[in-house]
């Protein structure tokens, strides 16, 4: 993602960026899927350990999503992560090399922007859309489900195979433009920031710099803009509603204001995750190149 870098030769650092924002931001996704699914939070008959049952009958009820989210049992957190983490990892590399192949064959830049995450994230979203469906019905804290095999089964047992697979059609609307939104501003701010200087003393500060102010422009567009579709989604796998069946629903309940349901929330749930996976690139392939010109500088010698 960093200027002058090739994408083939950093897969690594795109996983490893990934894994560790998919870790950093666990709870915020968790209480993003609790906001947006309209899960109920009773913080005093929820099962939590014996050291925190005296806070959480003190926590305020507008607070209780986000106490719910940070403390255990952290139910699903190894398959979410590992979901999220190859993911945004397929979806980032595949939409950076994918544009590198495309440029190379003589296609406008915006075609080699857009076409890439258009088809891997559609393709993601596909691969991973069960273990999605299973680790968002998993965070309802009235669910006595205990684990992430136990919440397949209990899809499949109650919705056979093609349950596993419901609301597929939202999760592509959702993730799609919000992938395609978040890279396309990404490399717009790639091209429009100036240049740093390769011979400033600051330059590894100035590089960081830009890649902050791109990456968390690229997360809040992409988070804002597919909130809607979130909301929808997740009242699919929470109703097992057809996708026009659970608009209707979501209207009937809360008018056009279903609209932004959970939208602070996902707000930070989306956009730091997509954000810190674009800053930990960028810093890992910068950290990368500095090693690899520091031992080029030591073999002169």
């Amino acid at each position: 993602m960093t200027g002058g870098s090739t994408a083939k030769e950093y897969p690594a650092q795109y996983f490893s960026a990934s894994t560790i924002a998919a870790v950093l931001n666990y709870p915020l996704w968790r209480a993003s899927a609790v906001g947006q699914s309209g899960f109920r939070v009773v913080l005093q008959s929820a099962n939590y350990p014996p050291v925190l049952t005296h806070v959480a009958s003190a926590v305020p009820q507008s607070l209780a999503p986000y106490f719910h989210a940070f403390s255990p049992p952290y139910k699903g957190l190894a398959a979410t992560v590992m979901g999220m983490s190859w993911a945004r990892a397929a979806i980032f590399y595949g939409s950076d090399r994918g544009k590198e192949i495309l440029l190379s064959m003589g296609f406008a830049n915006t075609t080699a922007t857009v076409l890439p995450p258009l088809v891997v994230s559609t393709a993601v979203q596909c691969v991973n859309m069960p273990l999605v469906r299973a680790t968002i019905l998993l965070q309802n804290p009235e669910s006595n489900v205990p684990n992430i095999r136990e919440s397949l089964r209990q899809i499949y047992n109650s919705h056979g195979i093609s349950g596993l697979w419901h609301g597929t059609s939202a999760g592509i609307l959702k993730t799609v433009p919000k992938y395609c939104t978040a890279i396309f501003v990404k490399d717009y701010f790639e091209r429009v920031l100036p240049p740093v200087d390769p011979e400033s003393e600051h330059k590894d500060r100035e590089k960081l710099v830009h890649s902050a102010i791109k990456s968390s422009a690229a997360g809040v567009a992409g988070a804002a803009l597919t909130n809607p579709l979130d909301v929808i989604r997740n009242e699919m796998f929470k109703t097992n509603l057809g996708l026009v069946d659970a608009i209707r629903s979501l209207h009937n309940e809360l008018g056009w204001n279903f609209l932004v349901r959970g939208m602070s929330k996902n707000l930070i749930a989306v956009s730091i995750p997509v954000a810190s996976t674009i800053f930990f690139t960028d810093a890992f392939i910068q950290f990368t190149k500095s090693r690899k010109e520091d031992d080029g500088r030591s073999r002169s010698y």
